[in-house]
């Protein structure tokens, strides 16, 4: 019995574990943005991420994936390098542990538009969590206004963080119907592969060669991301959506370590109410699913 209980605790650990990854792959990106750019950092990774994944891919010799499935991919990698490019050019404008708790809403966003695109019916939970996450970002943003003159950058940074996070709760509804018909191997290498390719495009043009430390943090950050990736990929294929969610909001604890341990940023009583009250509203949406899920 005692066992099947450390068994089961597996899985929360892990996630805890990749947040942690994914949030360090996130301090690392800041340093490289800021140093190059958002669109050279995340170039870079991207092409990074799939020369690890690639081969990987390539060697379970996994088919070529449907026109069907093909679509699927390439409008997931499309809205992956909006997301990315704009919450990295955020990251270079405001403090990490401030974007990523601003970032939280996501979750809220991607309950209305799985009504709107997969139909799926909203409950009052849902209601009273997009509430609550609208209070917390209110919170958050007051608490910068109200500190400080509202500088031109730090403008600008919350309304790429505003779209990134429309863009990453775009992408969560995607990666429900990316799952169902594709490997994490093959997402990692699909994902990586089209994101490098839409950015490529425009790399004669803007594309930054980093220095030594610039390759380091964007090496690193590519290694954490797929990593991240795989160890999450594990986790959710051994429990519920329901009880792994909860601990995405440890990134919050995460952002606040590396903020403070790579760029000296000071966490203010504003930014940890606000995110409180959005991991709030998250945890009750996510309590709400298993009733969806059961009809």
């Amino acid at each position: 019995m005692a066992m099947r209980r450390h068994a089961a605790f597996l899985p929360i650990l892990a996630t805890a574990l990749g947040i942690g990854l994914f949030s360090l792959m996130d301090a690392f990106m800041k340093s490289a943005s800021l140093a190059i750019g958002a669109y050279s950092a995340l170039l870079l990774r991207s092409l990074i991420g799939l020369a690890l994944i690639g081969p990987v891919w390539v060697t379970l010799k996994r088919q070529w994936p449907s026109a069907g499935v093909l679509r699927i991919h390439l409008m997931r990698g499309a809205v992956a390098a909006s997301m990315a490019l704009t919450f990295f050019f955020a990251l270079t404008r405001l403090p990490l542990a401030e974007a990523i708790a601003l970032s939280f809403i996501a979750p809220l966003i991607a309950l209305w538009l799985a009504a709107l695109l997969l139909g799926e019916r909203i409950r009052p939970q849902a209601i009273v969590a997009a509430v609550l996450g609208l209070a917390g970002t209110l919170v958050i943003v007051g608490g910068r206004i109200g500190r400080e003159r509202m500088s031109e950058e730090a403008a600008w940074g919350l309304a790429a963080l505003a779209l990134s996070a429309v863009l990453y709760a775009w992408n969560l509804v995607l990666q429900r119907q990316q799952a169902l018909v594709a490997r994490p191997t093959e997402v990692a290498a699909f994902q990586n592969g089209i994101v490098s390719l839409i950015l490529l495009t425009a790399a004669p043009w803007l594309l930054v060669l980093p220095d030594a430390a610039g390759w380091r943090d964007i090496g690193a950050g590519a290694v954490l991301a797929v990593s991240a990736a795989m160890i999450l990929s594990w986790a959710y294929g051994r429990a519920e959506a329901q009880v792994l969610v909860p601990v995405e909001y440890s990134g919050f604890l995460w952002a606040i370590l590396f903020g403070w341990l790579f760029f000296a940023e000071e966490v203010t009583a504003a930014t940890i109410a606000g995110a409180l009250l959005i991991a709030v509203g998250s945890w009750i949406s996510g309590r709400s699913r298993p009733e969806q899920s059961a009809v």
